[in-house]
């Protein structure tokens, strides 16, 4: 990690995933505090929409939906588009310059158009980011397979650091200073329990766009000096069908079950940050853990610390497993987090460190269906199949979670300001329990099926 250009990719991932982790999980609390609605459209498409479907463009899910909008598209266009057109390192200092002011903004906007058009202009530029950080990574390795996983490691830490300044950030001053505090070390403790709740805990949340656009400029500069990356030609007619090979790989029964499977763990995964943040942050009395607000992105970066970890043991838990069994325990580690939430609110430390589940559930689902892939299917396919499961981890599953979760969180099962959690956790519990009996029942994967198709296809 000393030499040079494996230090500057392994900061670069560190830089990329921290503006991704500072505003994303207080994002679905702050919202509403804004008066966005969570099942109105704006008023422009109120007209046009029929009532039965006019929650689905709601001002919230608008917002929401902007990132993994512009993951769908940078799967068809966009990334390829970048890759092809332009020096990496040069597009990854405009697109992080631009989206960085992009996210600027959003720390003083408090309108609905300004915000979302804002919003869409940074994931529509940070997303294609995601894979040219990668493309730049690779293209600068000596030996990828005994590095890559070094440098992307970085990106974890990125989530995982996004999380710590606002525990000096999401801090009651006024409590502090009320406190008096006498000497360095007692001032330190009464900061940190001093952590805002509530309409306060809302209203503060505007600093992580803040943290954020501060940390996308400094990429945009660090850009610069990363090693010069040159586009890559497209190679003819098959490479830019690719995605259209990708849906024929549906034809065969194993991946169509694992490509649903993945829609509805994508939708598991993004309803945990939709609801996590708000419930760790309500009052007990109101339904919630009474977490202070300066300690929930820490307690939700839990899971990011326990996925270093399993990421560890993940090659040797596939061999002992083997796919199937190593997904279905990925799956389940959704159902027993929610699980907990459901039923042990009363218990904030089992809820605390329940969270250390998300490092099973992303290693041992997400990772694994990358890795399956990698080593499934024939070369020439590879990359087809990736992008169709993109689709859904990146775009339509969170789509349909923030989409359906606001709604459900603010109007469905809020009362009288008490919500009813527990409903809205076991509904993704037994999400996860049903794909898990899915996949154990109807996965069953044949090598020779997707080596054939493309033989014959080559032919």
């Amino acid at each position: 990690m000393n030499t040079s250009p494996r230090f500057k990719l392994f900061l670069m991932m560190v830089l990329e995933f921290f503006i991704w982790g500072a505003w994303l999980p207080l994002i679905f609390g702050y919202l509403p505090s804004l008066g966005f609605s969570a099942t109105e459209p704006p008023a422009l498409f109120a007209g046009f929409l029929p009532k039965p479907i006019a929650w689905l463009f709601s001002e919230q899910a608008l917002i929401l939906n902007a990132f993994p909008f512009a993951a769908i598209v940078g799967m068809f266009f966009s990334n390829q588009f970048a890759d092809r057109n332009f020096a990496a390192e040069k597009f990854l200092a405009f697109s992080h310059l631009v989206g960085g002011l992009a996210m600027l903004g959003l720390a003083y906007v408090k309108t609905f158009w300004p915000f979302f058009g804002l919003m869409l202009v940074h994931c529509l530029l940070y997303v294609p980011t995601i894979s040219i950080t990668n493309s730049i990574a690779f293209a600068n390795m000596k030996d990828a397979q005994q590095e890559f996983g070094i440098v992307r490691m970085g990106g974890t830490i990125g989530w995982i650091l996004a999380a710590w300044p606002f525990t000096f950030i999401l801090v009651d001053w006024s409590a502090v200073h009320a406190a008096a505090p006498n000497g360095v070390i007692e001032w330190l403790g009464t900061v940190l329990k001093s952590g805002l709740t509530g309409d306060a805990l809302r209203n503060a949340t505007a600093y992580t766009f803040l943290v954020s656009a501060i940390a996308s400029l400094v990429l945009a500069a660090f850009s610069l000096i990363l090693p010069h990356t040159p586009p890559k030609p497209a190679t003819g007619k098959r490479e830019s069908l690719a995605w259209l090979e990708a849906v024929r790989l549906l034809k065969h029964p194993f991946v169509l079950v694992l490509w649903i499977v993945t829609l509805i763990d994508a939708f598991v995964h993004n309803s945990f940050f939709n609801w996590a943040g708000v419930f760790l942050g309500t009052k007990t009395e109101a339904g919630g853990v009474g977490i202070p607000g300066n300690w929930i992105m820490p307690v939700m970066s839990i899971g990011q610390v326990a996925e270093i970890l399993t990421m560890f043991i993940l090659g040797a838990t596939l061999k002992r497993l083997g796919w199937r069994a190593t997904m279905i325990v990925g799956i389940l580690g959704h159902a027993a987090r929610f699980a907990v939430f459901a039923f042990l609110p009363q218990y904030p430390a089992v809820v605390v460190l329940v969270n250390a589940v998300h490092g099973i559930c992303y290693a041992f689902f997400f990772a694994t269906v990358y890795i399956f892939v990698d080593d499934f299917f024939p070369k020439d396919a590879r990359a087809s199949a990736q992008g169709l499961f993109n689709v859904m981890v990146l775009g339509l599953g969170p789509l349909i979670a923030n989409t359906l979760c606001p709604m459900l969180l603010q109007n469905k099962y809020t009362h009288d300001g008490v919500t009813d959690f527990r409903s809205m956790f076991l509904l993704s519990c037994l999400s996860a329990v049903g794909a898990a009996v899915l996949l154990a029942l109807a996965f069953h994967p044949r090598k020779r099926e997707i080596a054939g198709e493309v033989a014959r296809r080559e032919t």
